[in-house]
């Protein structure tokens, strides 16, 4: 781990664009709220148009504030937003900002307080689909770029924009927009922010690393319609009892993943790197008040709770379903059931690799008295960036200016396809820079961030802007071919 030099005095610049970010506040906020109003729920075929209107929402805001080349572009599936600001010179590093602006379908909608899209500020947060979940970090870039041109009429880095609406779907189009639009991509350095602080007392993090996904749908078939239990039972093997025997198969004592092969490939972590992970501030009592449970899983054997959580690969049954559910009873053998099963996969773990290797067995699983059907859903790759990377020490300054406390580095458990893909196809190491709350309950009811991280976010990529734009282009890709 790389030592983090003294944050260096801000420029005038700085310190005129971070006063017009605290005079502007209730205007950005205001203009916050107009945002996460948008349904941009990817995942729903009803919600195509909102999708979309939230697209050309950001290419009209890219616009007004002076980004240049604002464009919406179809893919396959939901529109991609990229636009640029090249102005800062040649020798200037270029910096590509990613984002997501779709968002994850709002239910159980009954156990939200207010509904989704009708922002709510209460107890110093704001209450919103996508309020942490991308859209409020997307928009806090928007917002610090147009700090930089109000004030000063210019940035002190190029920067590029790379804002998608597939994130929450798996991403599919965008591995084909990076071979197909690598001249809008090109950059020295990526900055993601799709994560979180390392806590919720304001102590900012840079995330080093990803875990990658792989997603499957498991169904299996029975009878050809459902039956009556008197007559069939003992006879027709249940397809739910076969569901749950399979699954149950899945997992060891140990809980480790029973696939054949599946930890081949992973990459161990360094003593350094548990050193790192013990030496984080982590309560685990805490951890378990938090999320409601009574204690942690046991767990893979061999490894702490924390390493589980961000640095080894998991498998979940996502959801499960399958004959009559309603009030009171229903005595059938059901025609089917089925179950959507997902891994978190780690450095080196080939995701397409892997979802052949669980296809085939879970179809090996299957008793002779059902028919399974194994269908790939999704997946990505896992990712890393090297501490000593050049963009790490001027984004601990940043986010130390930012929130008054030196950045924390971790690992994260989540999934952001498109950092291993621009590593793959544009060799881009990112600097994974997150601003919303951990305990934000994203993809859950009630999703909030804080106003406080709100506005320290934004001056912390103020401040970003201007560390980087102290370097050469050169000095921040040195080193990335070690």
């Amino acid at each position: 781990m790389t030592s983090i030099p003294k944050p260096s005095e801000a420029t005038g610049a700085v310190e005129t664009a971070v006063t017009y970010l605290r005079e502007h506040d209730s205007e950005h906020l205001a203009q916050l709220d107009d945002f996460l109003r948008l349904e941009s729920v990817s995942a729903d075929a009803a919600c195509a148009d909102e999708v979309r209107r939230t697209a050309q929402w950001i290419v009209d805001e890219m616009g007004r504030i002076g980004i240049e080349r604002a464009t919406l572009h179809e893919t396959s599936h939901h529109p991609i937003v990229t636009g640029e600001w090249m102005h800062a010179g040649p020798e200037a590093p270029t910096v590509l900002v990613y984002c997501h602006y779709d968002v994850q379908p709002a239910d159980p909608l009954e156990e939200w307080v207010r509904p989704p899209f009708e922002p709510r500020h209460e107890d110093g947060r704001v209450y919103a689909r996508g309020s942490g979940d991308d859209k409020g970090q997307l928009f806090m870039h928007l917002k610090a770029v147009e700090a930089w041109m109000k004030t000063h009429g210019s940035l002190p880095v190029n920067l590029r924009f790379f804002f998608e609406g597939d994130e929450e779907v798996g991403s599919e189009p965008i591995e084909r927009f990076i071979d197909e639009h690598a001249d809008l991509l090109r950059a020295d350095v990526c900055v993601v922010s799709d994560g979180d602080t390392f806590d919720d007392d304001g102590t900012p993090a840079i995330g080093y690393g990803l875990r990658g996904i792989a997603y499957w749908e498991l169904r299996v078939h029975g009878p050809r319609q459902d039956v009556h239990s008197g007559q069939y039972g003992g006879g027709v093997h249940n397809p739910a009892n076969a569901l749950v025997e399979m699954l149950s198969q899945l997992v060891d004592d140990d809980g480790r993943f029973t696939v054949p092969g599946f930890y081949d490939d992973v990459r161990e972590l360094t003593e350094e790197e548990r050193a790192a992970y013990a030496a984080l501030p982590f309560d685990e009592d805490a951890w378990a008040d938090e999320t409601g449970v009574p204690q942690p899983m046991r767990g893979e054997q061999g490894h702490t709770l924390l390493e589980r959580l961000s640095a080894r690969p998991t498998f979940d049954i996502n959801g499960i379903w399958g004959g009559y559910t309603g009030a009171g009873a229903k005595t059938i053998i059901p025609a089917w059931a089925a179950a959507k099963i997902s891994t978190r996969l780690v450095p080196d773990q080939d995701f397409r690799k892997i979802e052949k290797l669980v296809k085939d067995h879970l179809e090996s699983l299957a008793p002779p008295t059902v028919r399974a059907e194994v269908n790939v859903i999704h997946g990505g790759a896992p990712a890393v960036t090297p501490l000593d990377h050049p963009g790490v020490a001027p984004a601990s300054r940043a986010l130390e200016a930012g929130f008054g406390k030196a950045p924390l580095f971790q690992r994260s458990g989540g999934s952001v396809p498109v950092v291993a893909a621009l590593d793959a196809h544009l060799g881009i190491k990112t600097l994974m820079l997150g601003f919303a709350n951990p305990t934000g309950n994203f993809h859950a009811p009630n999703e909030w961030m804080s106003l406080r991280n709100i506005r320290d976010g934004m001056v912390s990529i103020v401040h970003l802007w201007h560390e980087l734009g102290a370097m050469r282009a050169t000095d921040l890709r040195s080193g990335e071919d070690d």
